[in-house]
C-alpha cells in the first residue's frame, strides 16, 4: 500500500481595509469580527493608531486592518493622508466602507472618493436597526446598482451582517483581481476641459502614474492638494505645466461663479450623491410624525442649558464613586498577592543584592503600581460605556460654552477628555487628538494644557496619598483633583491666549452621533485595550526605571566604617537585653536606621538630598525628591519608586503592610504635604512621551515650554499648600 502523498498549501491572505467616517461604528465592527485576534501599533514614522487583526473563513485568511476615521480622502489631517497613502502604497484587496445608514448623503462622499481612486469598494450600510427605528427602509439592491458595489447590512454592535461582510467581502476581492477602475463624474464643462488637458499632459508623460490613477492626480492638483503638489514638483516640472492650469481654471470659476474650483468639485460630488438617493432608494414607511427620535428626547435632558451640565457633574462624580465601592476589594487581593511574592522570594533567595534586586527593586516597585490595576480597569470600563453610547460627544457639546470663553474651541474638550478629563485617559493620544482643531493658536494653546488632565499614569500617584491621609473621602478627593485639573488648565489656557498665543476663537459646529446601547462584548474590548496598555508599561518600562532607581539607591553603599558602627551597635544590645521580644525590636530599629543611611548615602539618595533645601518649601524630603525626578520619565514611576525606597528602608519598625499606611507612618508626611504633592503631580512636566508627542505636534520650542512652565507652576501652587496649610491649621 502505497504513502499518502501529504502536501503543504499556503492559504494566501486577503487584505481587507475597513474605512468610514468617526462615529459611524468602524472600529466597532471591526471589533466584532477579529474580537481578541488583533494588536494595536502606529504606523511607521507617524504616532497614528494602527489596528490590524486576523481571521481565517471558509479556508481563507484575512488581514483587516482599521483605518484611522475619515470624513474624505484630502489631506487635511494625519489621519486623512495616513488612510489615504495606506490605500495608494499598500493596496488593499478591498475597502469595506463602513456607512452609518441613517445618514446616507454626508456619509457617501468619502464612498465616492472611494469609487473616484478607483479601489474595489464594498458598502457596509451599519446601524440598520436605527433606519428601522425611525420608519425608513433602504433599497439596498438599488443602491448597489447605481453605485456599482456590493452592500451588505450591519448592526456593528451586535456584530449582525459580520459574517456575510466577510464573504461578500472576499467574493469581490476575488472578481476584482486587485483590478483598479476609477469612477469619473463629470464636474460641469469648465472644470471637465481642464481635466482633459491636465490628463493628456500626465499620460504623456507618465507623470506619476505608476502610483495613482492620472485623473485622480489631475483632480488633486485643481484640489489644491498640499501633499500631491509637493511630490509633483519633486518628480518633474510638469508639476508647473498642470499648475498654470489650476491658475487658469480657478481664475475663470471665481470671474464667472464666484466659487473656487474646489468648492464646485464637492457640490458636484454631492450632486452626484444626490441623483443617485432621489431614486427611491430611502422610503418612508411610517410617518416621522408618529415617533420621536430616542436620540431627541434625550438631548432635551442631558444637553439641557442648566440640567446638562448638573448631570454631566452627577455622572463623573458616580464614576469615582463606583470605582472606589468596587475597586477596593480585587485591589486588596493583589496587594496581598503581591505581599505573598515578596515573603516567598525573601525567604527562598539568600540575603544580598539578589534578593534587594527581586524583592525592592521589582517586586515592590513594579508591584506598587500593579495593585492599582483594578481602579484603573473599572475607570476604563464606564468611560468606554460613556464613549460607546454617545454621551462623550454630548459633553464636548455643553463644555464648547465654557472651553470658548478661555479661548479654546469645543474641540478642544475631547483632547482634554483623553489625556484624563474624566480620569483614566492619558496625554499622548490625547495630545494626538488636537489635530481636529483647525486654528494653530487654539490647538497650541490645548496641546499645552491638556497634561494637567489627571490621566491614567497620575492616579496610582493619587490613590496612594489618598489611601494614607483621606480615606474616608476617597470620591470626593478624586472627583475635587479632576475639577483642579479642568480648572488649571482653562485658567492657564486663558493666560497664554491672552498673553503669547492672542486670537480670536473659531466657530464650533460638531457631529452629535446618536444613542445606542453599548453592547458588552465592545465594552470589554475596549477596556481589555486601555488596561492591557498600562499593565504593559508597568512591565517594560516601569520596570526598566524600577531596576535603574533601585541600583541609584543601592549603591555604592555605605562606607564600611560606618557598617561596622552599626554592627557594633548591635554586639551592645545582644550583651545587654535579654528579653527576646524587646531585643528583636530593637535590632529592627537599628537595621531601619542602616536602610535610611545608605539609602541618603545611594547616588539617588544624594540628589534627593542635594534638592531638598528647595523642595522643603513644598514639604518634599529628599525621598520624595527621588520619585519626582523618576517621575520625568513616567509618573507610574513615582509609585514603584517610594515602594522601593520604603522597602529598602522603612520608616517605622511597625509600618503596616501596605504602601500607603508606610507612608501615613512616616513623620515627615501629613494631609498638606500630601496635598502639595497631589497638585504638583497633577501639574508638573508632562512625562517623556508626551513631550516627544507635543514636539511633533508643534515644535520642540513648545514642548520645552511646557515642560519647564508646567513644573514652575506646578511646584508655585504645592509651596502655597503647604505653606498656607501648615501655619493656619497645624
Amino acid at each position: 500500500m502505497s504513502k499518502p502523498n501529504w502536501k503543504l498549501e499556503k492559504v494566501a491572505t486577503t487584505t481587507l481595509a475597513l474605512a468610514g467616517n468617526p462615529n459611524s461604528g468602524k472600529t466597532t465592527l471591526f471589533n466584532a469580527i477579529t474580537g481578541s485576534r488583533q494588536h494595536v501599533g502606529n504606523y511607521p514614522g507617524i504616532t497614528v493608531e494602527r489596528k490590524e487583526g486576523t481571521i481565517n473563513i471558509k479556508n481563507a485568511r484575512v488581514k483587516l486592518i482599521d483605518l484611522p476615521g475619515t470624513y474624505s480622502l484630502s489631506a487635511y489631517s494625519e489621519e486623512e493622508l495616513v488612510a489615504r497613502n495606506y490605500l495608494i502604497d499598500e493596496k488593499p484587496d478591498v475597502v469595506i466602507d463602513i456607512i452609518d445608514a441613517t445618514m446616507l448623503e454626508r456619509h457617501l462622499y468619502l464612498t465616492v472618493q472611494f469609487l473616484e481612486l478607483g479601489i474595489p469598494v464594498i458598502l457596509a450600510l451599519n446601524m440598520m436597526d436605527d433606519v428601522k427605528k425611525q420608519g425608513l427602509r433602504i433599497d439596498v439592491s438599488q443602491l448597489s446598482n447605481l453605485l456599482k458595489c456590493p452592500i451588505v447590512e450591519t448592526i456593528a454592535r451586535t456584530g449582525k451582517g459580520k459574517q456575510e461582510l466577510i464573504e461578500v467581502a472576499l467574493k469581490h476581492a476575488q472578481e476584482q483581481g486587485n483590478s483598479w477602475k476609477p469612477l469619473k463624474i463629470s464636474y460641469g464643462s469648465d472644470i471637465d476641459l481642464a481635466l482633459d488637458d491636465m490628463i493628456e499632459i500626465i499620460l504623456e508623460n507618465e507623470f506619476m502614474t505608476e502610483r495613482y490613477p492620472a485623473r485622480w492626480i489631475a483632480l488633486k492638483f485643481i484640489e489644491n492638494d498640499r501633499e500631491i503638489i509637493s511630490i509633483g514638483k519633486q518628480t518633474s516640472n510638469v508639476a508647473d505645466q498642470l499648475l498654470t492650469i489650476v491658475e487658469e481654471t480657478k481664475h475663470h470659476c471665481l470671474r464667472t461663479l464666484n466659487i473656487p474650483p474646489e468648492a464646485i468639485i464637492a457640490d458636484y460630488r454631492y450632486g452626484f450623491i444626490n441623483s443617485i438617493l432621489k431614486q427611491n432608494i430611502m422610503i418612508q414607511e411610517k410617518s416621522r410624525h408618529e415617533r420621536i427620535a430616542l436620540t431627541t428626547k434625550l438631548d432635551k435632558l442631558l444637553v439641557h442649558r442648566y440640567l446638562g451640565p448638573m448631570i454631566m457633574i452627577a455622572v463623573l462624580y458616580s464614576m469615582f464613586q463606583i470605582t472606589f465601592t468596587f475597586g477596593e476589594i480585587p485591589m486588596g487581593w493583589l496587594e496581598s498577592f503581591f505581599g505573598w511574592i515578596s515573603a516567598t522570594v525573601t525567604t527562598i533567595v539568600p540575603e544580598g543584592l539578589l534578593q534587594s534586586l527581586l524583592v525592592s527593586g521589582i517586586i515592590d516597585g513594579v508591584g506598587g503600581v500593579m495593585g492599582f490595576v483594578p481602579l484603573i480597569a473599572i475607570m476604563f470600563l464606564m468611560i468606554s460605556f460613556l464613549e460607546d453610547s454617545g454621551y462623550m460627544a454630548r459633553v464636548a457639546y455643553m463644555l464648547d460654552r465654557i472651553l470658548r470663553i478661555f479661548g479654546l474651541h469645543g474641540y478642544s474638550a475631547m483632547p482634554f477628555i483623553i489625556s484624563g478629563g474624566i480620569a483614566g485617559g492619558c496625554a499622548v493620544p490625547g495630545v494626538m487628538a488636537t489635530r481636529t482643531l483647525k486654528s494653530p493658536k487654539e490647538k497650541l494653546a490645548t496641546l499645552l494644557t491638556a497634561p494637567f488632565m489627571p490621566c491614567g499614569a497620575k492616579l496610582p500617584v493619587f490613590l496612594l496619598l489618598i489611601a494614607a491621609f483621606f480615606s474616608e473621602y476617597k470620591a470626593q478627593m478624586m472627583f475635587s483633583i479632576t475639577l483642579l485639573a479642568w480648572i488649571m488648565a482653562l485658567l492657564v489656557a486663558k493666560l497664554v491666549r491672552s498673553t503669547i498665543i492672542k486670537g480670536e476663537s473659531t466657530p464650533f459646529i460638531m457631529e452629535l452621533p446618536p444613542y445606542r446601547l453599548p453592547t458588552a462584548r465592545g465594552i470589554f474590548i475596549h477596556t481589555w485595550e486601555r488596561t492591557w496598555q498600562y499593565i504593559k508599561k508597568a512591565g517594560t518600562v516601569i520596570l526598566a526605571v524600577s531596576i535603574l532607581l533601585w541600583a541609584a539607591m543601592t549603591f555604592p553603599g555605605l562606607p564600611e566604617q560606618e557598617i561596622n558602627q552599626f554592627e557594633d551597635a548591635r554586639q551592645v544590645l545582644h550583651s545587654t537585653i535579654s528579653d527576646s521580644t524587646e531585643l528583636e525590636q530593637a535590632i529592627i530599629k537599628i537595621d531601619n536606621r542602616q536602610g535610611q543611611s545608605a539609602l541618603r548615602y545611594s547616588i539617588a539618595g544624594k540628589i534627593g538630598t542635594s534638592l531638598e533645601p528647595l523642595s522643603q518649601l513644598a514639604g518634599f524630603d529628599w525621598r520624595t525628591n527621588i520619585a519626582l525626578v523618576g517621575g520625568f520619565a513616567a509618573k507610574e514611576v513615582i509609585v514603584s519608586t517610594f515602594g522601593t525606597a520604603y522597602s529598602l528602608g522603612d520608616v517605622d519598625p511597625e509600618a503596616a503592610e501596605t504602601l500607603s499606611s508606610r507612608i501615613a507612618a512616616d513623620k515627615s508626611w501629613n494631609k498638606f504635604t500630601a496635598l502639595a504633592m497631589i497638585v504638583f503631580v497633577l501639574l508638573y512636566a508632562p512625562c517623556v512621551v508626551t513631550v516627544v508627542a507635543t514636539a511633533k505636534e508643534s515644535s520642540w520650542r513648545w514642548a520645552i515650554f511646557a515642560l519647564v512652565f508646567n513644573t514652575l507652576l506646578g511646584f508655585g501652587i504645592a509651596v502655597a499648600i503647604y505653606q498656607v496649610g501648615t501655619k493656619l491649621f497645624m
